[in-house]
């Protein structure tokens, strides 16, 4: 009976592993199903969001701009009017004043219901994310959807995805908030809502994963527990909206390929043109906002005063107007002039700052790749002209245009590339969008129009305390040698009164004690002394390894800082000795507590322009 006791018990030994394998594996995937339940709601919640401001936006166009004003301007062609035309004729007048009526009513939502809602809606979600451990209140995603639509339909530029990025990423940060998540989880669940709002309106899921996950920073840098949360999100808010309205790309565009490698030399001029316009529409931008800011009115009043120029400029060039993206369309097929170009490049830069740099709701992507589609048009036309040869194709420098233009004013490059490629469906120009980004990218990174981005990780306030861990991590004491200390040790036999003399001339605070073999034996600080120093009646009788502790705390130089920092934190002394890998009472030095944060800071300078060495000096 006992035997057979003793063998069921030692079976059950042997599976247990198996067993807490099993559990693991089940804990894990309950887990991962948890967060996909999360991210899968989050892709919905977008998804509704972009259709109900779609919605928002189609039958505000079609009763202020249309019923109102009589102005219909084109679709791109993977949009098409819900509503039918109306009959009304063209009225220019009407046109000038219909944006300041829409910036009076949706400044005054935004700024008595929700003040963070004004602007272009991303860099709000931006700051959320590095500043305020992803928390956005939850009232802001519907003020953003009603006064951006109120905004954009009544004839101001702007584009879709900044209110809509507040709208996923508002309700990443509720849910978050609701189910009392950490500020970490929160940070990505917010990021997610971005991912899926961006992608479901531009119907680019994976530039929408992407986007979320690199616009963080103005480095090309990533952040990549975003990815893959945003992706799930991303892929099911695009579903979604293409369900209601239509799979398919935003823009259609002929068979475009890059097969002559001369071509690239007017890619160069194309890409420091836009370089150079990317300076101006963001001086414009940002001076705009600073003119604002000067004028002593009411916050909710200033929209009206932007709408007001807006119009005047929509007065004579009404392209400029509301979103635009059926005049890039035209300019992909080459329906449009070169002067028409320019206009709309230009103008469109003015309209869109008098509209959202006033306090105006809406997005600044859409914009860029109506104003990048037409200077890229500009520039193809051009060299159409003189070298047809080469350049045979003005309209694939439209689509490499809205690329380049975006990568320059955002600082996202590969997110850019792929989002221009998926709403193209032009994945050959990947080629020359790849190169004229990249030059963007390297001649224009001194500004962007996200004023809310951080350099990198390294600088992200959200990554702080992880990442000094993780830098601590990767540094070892022998990388510290030249710092570690030689000091005076003491004879464990030195009597107390000797020791008093040598305590008088020394700057020393800690001291190993060693026996006749130079072996350490414990270690004493000059708070421990006091005990005998204050009692003259014992001095006689004390030698000195009376007075140190034999539990020496010590480190060697395999150790990384993270270790002996916290060796340091959790026994509150301020020099730890270094000891042999073979014998740890063999005594090489002692690394002192500030020797050690006054490394770890240079090295943290190093990181941040980019020469990070695990080297003293």
């Amino acid at each position: 009976m006992w035997k057979k006791i003793k063998v069921s018990y030692i079976d059950r030994i042997k599976q247990l592993p198996v067993l807490i394998k099993q559990r693991i594996r089940t804990v894990n995937i309950a887990r991962a199903g948890k967060w996909s339940l999360f991210f899968v709601l989050i892709g919905v919640i977008a998804g509704m969001g972009s259709v109900i401001f779609q919605y928002l936006c189609q039958a505000g166009a079609h009763f202020f701009m249309d019923w109102m004003a009589g102005y219909r301007p084109p679709a791109p062609a993977g949009e098409h009017h819900l509503l039918p035309p109306t009959s009304t004729v063209f009225n220019r007048w009407i046109l000038l004043f219909l944006p300041a009526a829409g910036g009076l009513v949706s400044g005054w939502i935004v700024y008595y219901f929700a003040p963070e809602a004004e602007g272009h809606g991303t860099d709000a979600a931006i700051e959320a994310y590095h500043q305020k451990g992803g928390f956005m209140r939850s009232r802001v995603p519907a003020v953003k959807t009603i006064a951006s639509a109120i905004t954009l339909t009544t004839g101001g530029s702007g584009g879709r995805e900044g209110p809509i990025a507040q709208i996923g990423a508002g309700f990443g940060s509720f849910l978050a908030t609701r189910l009392k998540l950490s500020e970490r989880e929160r940070r990505i669940m917010l990021a997610a809502g971005i991912g899926a709002g961006v992608g479901s309106i531009f119907r680019a899921p994976l530039a929408g994963a992407l986007f979320a996950s690199e616009v963080l920073y103005s480095d090309p840098d990533f952040e990549s527990e975003v990815i893959i949360p945003a992706g799930i999100s991303s892929v099911v808010a695009y579903c979604l909206f293409s369900l209601v309205f239509g799979w398919g790309t935003l823009f259609d565009s002929p068979e475009f390929k890059f097969q002559n490698p001369l071509e690239l030399g007017p890619y160069i001029v194309l890409a420091l043109v836009l370089a150079g316009l990317s300076f101006f529409y963001i001086k414009s931008f940002y001076g705009v906002a600073d003119l604002f800011r000067l004028i002593k009115i009411p916050n909710h009043f200033k929209p009206a005063i932007g709408g007001i120029l807006t119009g005047m400029i929509g007065f004579y060039l009404p392209s400029t107007l509301a979103f635009g993206y059926g005049y890039a369309q035209q300019a992909i097929f080459n329906e449009l002039a070169i002067s028409v170009l320019l206009a709309l490049a230009l103008g469109k830069i003015l309209t869109t700052s008098f509209t959202i740099s006033s306090g105006g709701s809406g997005g600044v992507f859409g914009p860029s790749v109506v104003i990048g589609g037409a200077m890229g048009g500009v520039i193809g036309k051009l060299f159409h002209q003189y070298i047809p040869d080469i350049v045979a194709n003005p309209g694939a420098f439209v689509v490499v245009g809205m690329a380049g233009f975006f990568t320059a004013v955002s600082n996202a490059p590969i997110s850019t590339i792929i989002f221009v490629s998926e709403m193209t469906n032009s994945y050959e120009l990947l080629l020359p969008s790849l190169f004229v980004c990249s030059i963007c990218y390297v001649t224009s990174r001194r500004w962007g129009i996200y004023h809310r981005q951080v350099k990198n990780r390294v600088e992200s306030p959200a990554h702080a305390g992880e990442f000094m861990v993780d830098v601590l991590q990767l540094i070892k004491v022998r990388d510290l040698m030249p710092l570690v200390r030689k000091v005076q040790s003491i004879p464990e036999d030195m009597p107390f009164q000797e020791f008093k003399l040598f305590f008088s001339r020394t700057k020393q605070h800690y001291f190993p004690v060693m026996n006749e073999d130079d072996r350490m034996v414990g270690i004493f600080s000059s708070t421990d002394v006091r005990s005998v120093l204050f009692a003259p009646e014992i001095e006689q009788l004390v030698v000195m390894r009376d007075i140190a502790t034999t539990d020496v705390v010590s480190t060697t130089a395999s150790e990384d800082l993270n270790t002996v920092l916290q060796k340091m934190t959790t026994k509150n002394i301020d020099s730890l000795p270094v000891v042999s890998e073979d014998d740890e009472r063999v005594l090489l030095g002692m690394l002192n507590r500030r020797d050690l944060i006054a490394f770890y800071n240079r090295q943290i300078q190093r990181l941040k322009s980019g020469e990070f060495s695990t080297q003293t000096g």
